[in-house]
């Protein structure tokens, strides 16, 4: 596959271009897969975090889909880097292990710090 992508079909560099264009559509495509991971674990209303997780684990999945195969498309550009340290796949771990920390924390407050705030309110 590098050595297609070596050999430029036209003297400007067109694959190279069309390549370049490729990076940048996936890119953004992971950084809309992780947004609406997002969403789909905190924004959802009137929902229990169990059906929050339940739903944001199918968009992990995609998520990982689409930084991978956005990784892919880095990587073949710069052979030289691995496909773990592209910046769609350290984008991707990173907002995992963050959005897990929040969703972890969240989860918490919401079933052991919230029920002292209720049972204070005013009658």
């Amino acid at each position: 596959m590098a050595a297609l992508l070596a050999r430029s079909p036209f003297p400007s560099g067109g694959s190279n271009t069309l390549l370049d264009f490729g990076k940048v559509g996936s890119f953004l495509m992971s950084v809309l897969s992780l947004c609406a991971l997002l969403d789909s674990a905190f924004f959802v209303p009137a929902t229990r975090w169990e059906d929050r997780l339940v739903a944001s684990l199918a968009r992990v999945g995609f998520a990982g889909c689409v930084c991978l195969i956005s990784g892919l498309l880095f990587h073949v550009s710069q052979p030289e880097v691995s496909t773990a340290r592209t910046l769609p796949v350290r984008l991707f771990l990173w907002a995992i292990a963050g959005f897990s920390l929040f969703f972890v924390l969240g989860w918490y407050v919401d079933v052991y710090y919230m029920p002292l705030f209720w049972r204070n309110l005013p009658h």
